[in-house]
């Protein structure tokens, strides 16, 4: 075989098994944890049980001291001095501005980010916005992996989120062991941005579901069905789903405060209207379902989680004669 054809066969052989292979241990490292939100603040806090040196950052200083009075660890004022001297950066932030914000802004943590050292952003952020600081990050030697999440705060809270990466194959194998303090699965996608557009997918797929769930428990109880009793049977079958079996009892009892917020389903998913519109791909249902969380906005519930769907139908329906 030629030097050049097994080099390529080694490299393919590599990114295969790296971006499938089980989450394992590793060693302790340096890793300081940028935005501590409902999602952040638990997934660093398993960074440290884990055995790592945590240094964290938040933009409000006081949620910063509380988790390091819970947990222990330490905290900077800015995201370059907690990026100093760090083997690898968390980022988990609000939006693309945000997650600029904390890397290539002023005191960002790019500015002290040392070569060789990998950043992994959690931020359900853009494909666009991955691929510009995986750009900057390999230019200055760096690595970067963007790394969604899907798994919600209950997923974070119990260190069972599923993440979606995108970046190097060789960034990603270091960046593995890291997140799996959080993590029950993770799996490279592809190049720089794989990751967030992995996310969008889920993003589209989660709207829909909700939607039809809203509407079958919502026809169920107009019909005249023991809703639950309804669940019990068609769970079994091909309707099955996670939001099912998670979400159809708080959603018969009117009660939203269990997970991702309208606000920010919302935003995802004009970010995936932003790439369709790019990549020529058809969205008429996500597009739908996002009129409709318009609507559990204006009905007040814009921090209501995303299964608030069924509050609009009920309050629909409450206005229609008998």
């Amino acid at each position: 075989m030629k030097k050049q054809e097994h080099v390529a066969k080694k490299s393919t052989n590599f990114f295969r098994t790296c971006s499938r292979r089980p989450l394992g241990k590793t060693s302790m490292a340096k890793v300081a944890f940028l935005g501590l939100g409902v999602m952040g603040y638990p997934m660093a806090g398993h960074l440290l049980k884990k055995g790592h040196e945590v240094t964290v950052y938040n933009r409000t200083a006081a949620k910063a001291a509380k988790w390091v009075a819970e947990f222990g660890g330490s905290s900077k004022a800015t995201p370059r001095e907690a990026a100093a001297g760090q083997a690898f950066v968390v980022a988990c932030v609000g939006n693309d501005e945000d997650l600029r914000a904390v890397t290539i802004g002023p005191r960002g943590a790019f500015e002290s980010l040392e070569a060789g050292a990998i950043f992994i952003d959690h931020t359900t952020a853009s494909a666009i916005v991955a691929r510009e600081l995986h750009a900057v990050a390999k230019a200055a030697g760096k690595g970067f992996v963007d790394a969604p999440v899907s798994g919600g705060q209950a997923g974070a809270e119990s260190g069972a989120l599923t993440i979606m990466c995108g970046g190097d194959a060789d960034d990603y194998a270091r960046a593995e062991p890291i997140v799996a303090a959080y993590a029950k699965a993770s799996r490279l996608m592809g190049p720089a941005g794989s990751g967030q557009l992995t996310k969008m997918v889920n993003q589209i797929c989660i709207s829909g579901l909700v939607q039809a769930l809203a509407e079958g428990l919502h026809f169920a109880k107009r019909a005249g069905l023991d809703p639950d009793a309804v669940i019990e049977v068609i769970s079994k079958g091909a309707a099955q789903s996670w939001q099912m079996e998670n979400r159809h009892k708080t959603m018969l009892a009117g009660e939203f405060d269990f997970g991702f917020a309208v606000n920010w389903m919302r935003k995802d998913l004009a970010i995936c209207f932003d790439e369709a519109r790019r990549n020529g791909a058809s969205l008429p249902a996500a597009a739908l379902v996002d009129q409709f969380y318009a609507e559990v906005q204006a009905l007040g519930g814009g921090r209501w989680d995303t299964s608030s769907l069924i509050a609009r139908l009920e309050a629909f329906s409450a206005l229609q004669k008998p």
